[in-house]
């Protein structure tokens, strides 16, 4: 009797922006397909791809928004007429986090710039439109205090 048993996907677990993996989910539509990332590093890893603005409800195509406010506790708004997704991203942000336990994560790739998923040197606008870059994207800071020991990258795209 021959038995055939599915073999155990063995590859590494990564967490990774959806747009990097060439995923049409940005705010214009269009995607951040990374070639190295997808086609390279795809054959060794098992991508869990994240958008949080397409995972917490936000169409493609969608007005743009930036962080805006103290640069530790920034709020999310649209740019143009100001709507605060402050705290229906935290709220995705942590229950998304929170989910990504059962994936086992050894690492994750974040999208550079993201007032969702940047996780170092986002633009944070002051009350005049000034921007500093000094900001966290608000999933990138909730699962980067979730995961504090996994390792991360960022890439431009």
């Amino acid at each position: 009797m021959h038995y055939c048993r599915a073999m155990a996907d063995d590859r590494i677990p990564l967490g990774i922006s959806s747009c990097l993996l060439g995923a049409n989910v940005r705010y214009d539509g269009g995607h951040k397909l990374d070639r190295y990332l997808y086609d390279v590093l795809g054959r060794f890893v098992r991508w869990v791809p994240v958008c949080p603005e397409v995972e917490c409800g936000l169409g493609v195509p969608r007005e743009s928004m930036r962080l805006v406010g103290d640069p530790g506790a920034p709020r999310l708004l649209t740019t143009r007429s100001g709507v605060d997704l402050t705290a229906r991203m935290e709220a995705w942000a942590w229950k998304r986090a929170a989910e990504l336990d059962a994936e086992d994560l050894r690492g994750f790739v974040f999208k550079s710039n993201s007032p969702s998923l940047g996780l170092r040197s986002v633009k944070v606008y002051d009350e005049k439109g000034n921007p500093s870059r000094r900001g966290v994207g608000i999933f990138a800071r909730a699962f980067t205090e979730r995961f504090p020991l996994v390792p991360w990258r960022t890439r431009a795209g």
